[in-house]
């Protein structure tokens, strides 16, 4: 009786916990010790398994020799075994080639059969084959690559997909696939990266953007125990090139070995790249081929020779740039890295959807002075609404608002921003701070830039700037920037991709260097002439002028005293007039009259 009370209590156990359960019945050969050992589970692997007992949707980015595909198995073999008669499992395993569809469910197979006899329900001996086994309670699973009738007479309860991101051609079938749970279920996304295919890639993207119901679970190299014994961070632009000229470095001064691996995004930030010699000798085996390293390794999304963006500014802002933004707004929408600096000109692009259709309306607020990203916005919401948030943060930052009026549907946006008294709008062809309000036929002009009258420009003005070091911060940002390819020798996205963030960034970037330029050529112009307005007309409102520090331009700006007459060009001696300066004290970060 005692027994069959301690048999029930393990019973309990192994249902409530899947990592003790895995680790003590289930074994897996290790290759270099050749024998058979308990399967060791490290906090990744953890985590996924709780994942896929949390959600119904996941999928999972790994790298090479990370054990994912032999621990969905095991995780696998638990839920066939304690199936309900009444409710079994119905496995379906997907690949691109039958072969590797066959190799995974011949270790659930292998799994299977190392439950205690207590718990083992045993095979059926109908359809049992090497793509097709059954379990006496009813549980089965079933090995396939894609094709039309893979999914013929079979209704899982358990789709996944294995070496997700290498499976051609496959649209239809993924899109009948999901049909197939429609009712309920679990579907499981596993593979390495391999460009930006439209499955694996496609749903890793819109799981970022928060429009699937996706659960992504990372796993990273660099905190596998077996892959760490002698990890550091090593502080170098290129970790090829210092593999293999080592000598031409200072380890003292490069090397990190004290650090919090908790920390790790915080280590990335800084520049720091994870090295072992588990990852040297990896990257030997792929002759140091970078490509390789970035997607076998590291599992990065690499584009293809059709990308708008060069693959090494792309691997530069990924690997230097992306940050986790410092808070997020809206239902985690809405993402900003810094708060607004006095001084500091700020301007947002915004592109506008109709805020029901499968594009996205985006905001983008940039730091001019500092080339950075600070802000931004992806989601859906009607042209109205978005005027509003676009108000909020066009305050809060003082910033330069110019908006895609393209097809109209940005028009609605600008009128509302009209209406709501907001000054600072680009107006295309006139450029120039509240001119639409003094001036009777701007008036008439709709406040914006039509995105496809000039989408050659601004595309080519975008490239240009993120290879000149622009900050780019989103990841959002950096998914749309991967997708961004010509086709037909035009820039646009790939099918079933966007560009909403993209869009609005470049139309802030380009308002940003033409309305800039009319004012200024360059630093020194803008220097030049701050200090002739600072030396010849202005009188200090403090008496202590012989301290005063000069500061921002909006300090600067802020403390003198224009004497000019509003309706004067220029004064006698050529500096800029009050009038002027009124036009264009937008781009000293300030909405106040001189």
């Amino acid at each position: 009786m005692s027994q069959k009370i301690e048999q029930l209590k393990e019973y309990a156990r192994v249902i409530k916990d899947t990592p003790y359960a895995l680790r003590t019945y289930l074994q897996t050969f290790d290759n270099t010790q050749k024998k058979f050992v308990p399967l060791e589970l490290f906090p990744d692997q953890i985590q996924l398994l709780k994942d896929y007992e949390t959600y119904n949707e996941n999928i999972t980015r790994k790298y090479r020799q990370a054990g994912v595909t032999t621990v969905t198995a095991a995780w696998l073999s638990k839920k066939l075994q304690l199936a309900k008669p009444e409710n079994p499992e119905r496995v379906l395993i997907i690949a691109n080639k039958r072969d590797t569809a066959i190799e995974m469910a011949n270790k659930v197979r292998h799994f299977l059969d190392q439950w205690p006899e207590w718990l083992n329900v045993g095979f059926s001996p109908d359809k049992n084959s090497e793509s097709r086994f059954r379990l006496n309670n009813g549980s089965e699973v079933k090995a396939v690559a894609t094709s039309a009738d893979a999914l013929r007479g079979f209704t899982p309860t358990i789709l996944v997909f294995d070496e997700a991101a290498y499976i051609e051609a496959g649209e239809d079938f993924w899109a009948a696939s999901m049909a197939s749970l429609s009712t309920g279920g679990k579907i499981i996304l596993i593979s390495t990266p391999n460009g930006y295919d439209p499955i694996y890639y496609g749903v890793y993207e819109q799981a970022i953007r928060g429009i699937n119901d996706f659960h992504i679970t990372d796993l990273r190299w660099f905190k596998d125990p077996r892959y760490t014994k002698d990890l550091v961070w090593i502080k170098v632009p290129d970790i090829v090139h210092y593999m293999l000229n080592r000598e031409q470095y200072n380890d003292d001064e490069v090397i990190l070995k004290e650090f919090d691996i908790t920390k790790y995004k915080e280590l990335m930030d800084d520049g720091y790249q994870p090295y072992s010699s588990w990852f040297e000798s990896m990257s030997k085996k792929f002759k140091y081929d970078k490509r390789k390293i970035s997607q076998e390794l590291e599992c990065d999304f690499l584009g293809s020779g059709d990308s708008v963006i060069p693959t090494e500014t792309m691997e530069k802002i990924a690997k230097t740039m992306i940050k986790q933004p410092k808070e997020k707004y809206m239902q985690g929408l809405l993402w900003q890295w810094k708060e607004p600096v006095q001084g500091h000109r700020y301007i947002m692009g915004v592109d506008v959807s109709r805020g029901d259709s499968e594009d996205f309306s985006s905001i983008n607020i940039i730091d001019f002075d500092e080339r950075e990203q600070v802000v931004e916005y992806v989601g859906k919401m009607p042209p109205d609404d978005l005027a509003s948030v676009a108000y909020k943060w066009g305050i809060l930052y003082d910033a330069f608002i110019v908006i895609d009026i393209t097809g109209g549907m940005g028009v609605a946006t600008s009128r509302k921003l009209q209406e709501m008294n907001y000054k600072n709008l680009f107006i295309d062809g006139i450029n120039t701070k509240n001119v639409w309000e003094y001036n009777a036929k701007a008036m008439e002009k709709i406040p914006g830039i039509n995105f496809n009258n000039k989408r050659t420009q601004i595309v080519s003005a975008f490239e240009e700037q993120l290879r000149h070091d622009f900050i780019v911060r989103s990841n959002r940002l950096l998914n749309e920037l991967n997708t961004f390819v010509y086709i037909n020798g035009r820039p646009d996205h790939m099918k079933g991709q966007h560009d909403d963030s993209i869009m609005s960034l470049a139309i802030a970037l380009y308002a940003g260097e033409i309305s800039f330029t009319q004012l200024v050529r360059n630093e020194q112009q803008n220097k030049a002439m701050l200090d002739s307005w600072v030396m010849s007309e202005r009188t200090y409102q403090s008496p202590q002028t012989e301290n005063y520090s000069y500061g921002t331009s909006f300090d600067q700006v802020g403390m003198m005293q224009i004497d000019s007459s509003p309706y004067a060009k220029s004064s006698s001696n050529g500096i800029p007039a009050k009038e002027q300066y009124n036009q264009y004290s937008w781009l000293f970060g300030t909405n106040k009259k001189a």
